[in-house]
């Protein structure tokens, strides 16, 4: 999905409030009023996110880019692990929450997440990882060998070289690549990133950005993605979700311009600071 070019002396981020989606369009999620409070015996309880009320058009053969930004502690993790339907954020309180307009009771094939730590197993090797959800859906050998291989390559390592490597012998940049590789595989509708890139290298980081971009692109599916990067944000995004204080809910929407160029070109632009700049004048309240 691409978004609509800027005219002659628009801002580089434009600042709007969340648009109200008609009742009757169909939607890949949607969250109504939802609140998740935690209780632990002898402890008080604790809400993490309260009213959060958002929702995504589904439209045939497009995907939206939706980071997520705010404080530590807004609730934005939470989200991602509701809409996965992941103990034990899920269920939430109260509210609802609906993905393609059925409401969400577990986790399922349509909805794929990457976690920081990569949560690769290290017994298996990088093609076992990568196939491992083909295999828990019963699909036939030699499919699951030929998928593999092929998404290994999409996420730039080499399936000769790397298939039949552990854990253990790749880096950070590497693991997370068989980590993306072994969500994307499965091809979700939706695809919920928390911090992925946040214990990497910078020029890892840029790399993985543009690797993420275009295989967006190429899967049409809505992603979820959460950082503290407003830099990341701004070059991903298509709109951005800026979370309150715990107990969070979306305080506004963004919409900013797709990048068109590698994310380390783009990020040295004048215009791209700009907006980042905007992004940050509506954070930096929040974290005092």
């Amino acid at each position: 999905m691409s978004k609509p070019d800027l005219k002659p002396g628009q801002a580089p981020c434009e600042v709007s409030d969340l648009e109200p989606v008609a009742a009757d369009v169909p939607k890949v999620v949607e969250f109504r009023e939802v609140k998740k409070t935690y209780t632990t015996p002898g402890k008080p309880d604790f809400t993490s996110i309260e009213g959060v009320t958002f929702a995504v058009e589904d439209i045939p053969g497009v995907g939206e880019f939706i980071p997520i930004l705010g404080p530590s502690g807004c609730g934005k993790s939470t989200v991602l692990r509701i809409i996965a339907g992941l103990p034990p954020h899920f269920p939430h309180t109260s509210g609802e929450v609906l993905v393609k307009d059925i409401p969400v009771s577990h986790p399922g094939p349509d909805r794929g997440m990457v976690f920081q730590d990569y949560a690769n197993f290290p017994h298996l090797t990088v093609q076992d990882n990568v196939a491992l959800g083909l295999d828990f859906a019963d699909r036939p050998e030699k499919e699951r060998r030929e998928l593999s291989l092929e998404w290994i390559a999409k996420v730039g390592l080499d399936p000769k070289r790397d298939a039949r490597k552990y854990p253990h012998e790749l880096s950070g940049g590497m693991n997370q690549r068989v980590a993306i590789a072994r969500t994307l595989i499965m091809q979700p509708r939706i695809i919920l990133m928390d911090e992925p890139f946040g214990a990497l290298d910078p020029v890892t980081r840029h790399r993985m950005q543009d690797l993420l971009v275009n295989l967006w692109r190429e899967l049409e599916a809505t992603v979820f993605f959460v950082t503290h990067d407003v830099a990341e944000a701004v070059f991903l995004g298509e709109r951005i979700y800026i979370m309150s204080r715990s107990p969070g809910h979306i305080l506004h929407q963004l919409r900013v311009t797709p990048p068109d160029a590698p994310s380390m070109e783009t990020q040295k632009e004048k215009s791209f600071q700009d907006s980042v700049n905007a992004v940050k004048a509506l954070l930096d309240p929040l974290e005092d």
